[in-house]
């Protein structure tokens, strides 16, 4: 079985193909998936498409490039997020962690917001899903000095370096279609490296759609193809990135474990 460990099933291009979408994952062998959120304005509709399904999960958090004040005044409070985290579908924090790529200082309300993630994954006992772009040295300093200690940096396109510093905080490295791309020979040098008990396998759907369905809308169905690449660049059978991610999944996700069981 695969498994998505990260999408976004709730939004409209999806959601308004979702039966589709389910008997494509259930050809495909990509048993559960986890639709991860950005805003508390969407969340009711989220947990709603979740409930409805037993083998989606959800998370709960603010994406770091929603600017302050944007999302219809939810700015997120702790007991916002720990609220939420008590639903019985919830299974992570996030995503959160810090996005410099189309912002500009001061942004210490963004790296204020992931702190509070980081709170709210330690209050709640869940892991945290985290988002970082343009600000790998900023994201980890956080980390380190708000003691961030379980989770997977999501669609990760960073360094080794960054990744062993990740894992050096007992984080996870997830791999999206990104690692299919020509271009991507740094990250696929990445993908041979990170050992297989701190890997996961996402598609963050609708965006990144693998090669060879490069620049169309992307589903959880395709994640398939992102374990044969990375598969391939390590000389193993996909049936061990198979299998390797969703044990990573259920054991990273513990309160998922119960539809897996």
């Amino acid at each position: 079985m695969y498994i998505d460990s990260h999408c976004h099933l709730n939004l409209p291009e999806l959601a308004s193909q979702l039966p589709d979408i389910l008997s494509r994952m259930r050809a495909a062998d990509v048993g559960h998936a986890l639709v991860v959120a950005v805003n508390l304005r969407d969340w009711p509709g989220l947990i709603s498409l979740v409930e409805r399904h037993p083998h989606l999960r959800a998370s709960v958090g603010v994406h770091p490039d929603n600017d302050a004040g944007d999302d219809d005044g939810l700015e997120p409070t702790l007991q916002d997020l720990l609220v939420r985290a008590q639903h019985p579908k919830v299974v992570a924090i996030g995503e959160t962690g810090l996005d410099y790529s189309r912002q500009a200082e001061p942004l210490e309300w963004q790296r204020d917001r992931f702190r509070l993630h980081i709170r709210a994954a330690q209050d709640s006992g869940l892991p945290l899903i985290i988002h970082t772009r343009a600000a790998a040295e900023d994201t980890i300093r956080v980390m380190r000095e708000a003691r961030a200690a379980r989770g997977v940096m999501h669609c990760f396109t960073e360094s080794w370096e960054v990744a062993q510093a990740a894992m050096g905080l007992g984080f996870h490295i997830s791999f999206s279609g990104i690692v299919t791309f020509k271009n991507a020979a740094a990250l696929q040098d990445v993908a041979r490296k990170v050992p297989l008990d701190r890997m996961l396998i996402e598609t963050d759907s609708p965006y990144l759609s693998p090669v060879p369905y490069r620049g169309k809308l992307n589903d959880p169905s395709r994640v398939i193809h992102v374990a044969e690449k990375i598969a391939e660049l390590r000389g193993v059978p996909v049936a061990t990135i198979e299998h390797a991610t969703a044990e990573n999944y259920f054991s990273l996700f513990d309160k998922a474990v119960s539809i897996h069981s």
